[in-house]
């Protein structure tokens, strides 16, 4: 008999200690299927659900559904609207049709239009061709140009093409340019080719330099030739070099042959160190 009741005492003991994580998992479950049925996954026992939750159910699917309707989704269900909610999806759905139209956009319905709506939408079409027309970009009619239109294009695209031929870009049209816009093209020009030249990029023409220009040139590439000699560049002329120059440039390589050799970093010949400079090179480096 004692031994009967001890059996059932632990009996109990084990199930009190399982119950804590069967009713996790029911309660965990619960919360899973109530996620699942308010987000309208197919998982979804509706059965399982309190009262309480389906009424959670039934608003998230209501609210799921304006939702979709308003996006214009084929799953819309324009039957389960409220009164409220159907008239705000018709407030909506015009604007967007009117905003379509506006931009030119396919799912225009012009004849959801208004008379006054129409009239801006046209206005909004003649703007876009106008503005196509002068950028180039997308349809020009140009015959749906006004008078006033045709002659203010016709400038804009005077002006487009007197400042490419002045930027020396490849749409520039030389033949459509006035004297002055010819003027102002050839001065562009030069303007650009000394600045080219006294940068050194490659296009560059040194005859059509002015004599300030070819000396302002020169001096740049002589600068430049200097800075290379004194960073060991390939480019370095060292026959372009001045006395003075070679006599300090060989001053700055004999302190960087020093230093390398005293160091132990870089390139040491020992061959050109001073006496006094082969003494002081520590003995590890020598």
């Amino acid at each position: 008999m004692k031994v009967t009741s001890w059996k059932f005492l632990w009996t109990l003991i084990g199930f009190l200690g399982v119950w804590p994580v069967l009713l996790f998992g029911q309660l965990s479950g619960s919360a899973q299927n109530l996620a699942n049925c308010k987000q309208g996954r197919e998982i979804c026992h509706r059965s399982r659900l309190t009262e309480a939750q389906l009424a959670e159910v039934a608003r998230a699917d209501r609210l799921r559904n304006v939702s979709d309707c308003r996006s214009g989704y084929k799953s819309c269900d324009r039957l389960k609207l409220s009164a409220q909610e159907a008239t705000a999806l018709a407030v909506a759905d015009h604007q967007r049709n009117v905003s379509a139209c506006e931009s030119g956009i396919d799912s225009c319905d012009e004849l959801q239009l208004t008379r006054l709506e129409a009239r801006d939408v046209t206005d909004a079409a003649q703007r876009r061709n106008v503005a196509n027309c002068e950028d180039g970009v997308g349809s020009c009619d140009s015959s749906k140009l006004t008078p006033t239109e045709v002659r203010q294009l016709a400038i804009t695209m005077s002006e487009r093409n007197a400042a490419a031929c002045k930027h020396g870009e490849a749409s520039c049209n030389q033949s459509k340019l006035t004297t002055a816009e010819m003027d102002d093209m050839t001065s562009a020009e030069h303007t650009r080719n000394a600045q080219n030249c006294e940068y050194g990029w490659e296009e560059c023409d040194h005859s059509t330099l002015t004599p300030l220009q070819a000396r302002a040139t020169a001096s740049a590439e002589h600068q430049r030739n200097i800075s290379a000699c004194k960073s060991g560049l390939e480019t370095c002329d060292y026959s372009e070099l001045t006395l003075w120059e070679t006599s300090a440039l060989a001053d700055i390589e004999r302190r960087r042959n020093y230093t390398a050799c005293f160091n132990g970093y870089g390139y040491c010949d020992r061959s050109r160190l001073t006496p006094a400079e082969a003494v002081a090179i520590p003995a590890e480096n020598k």
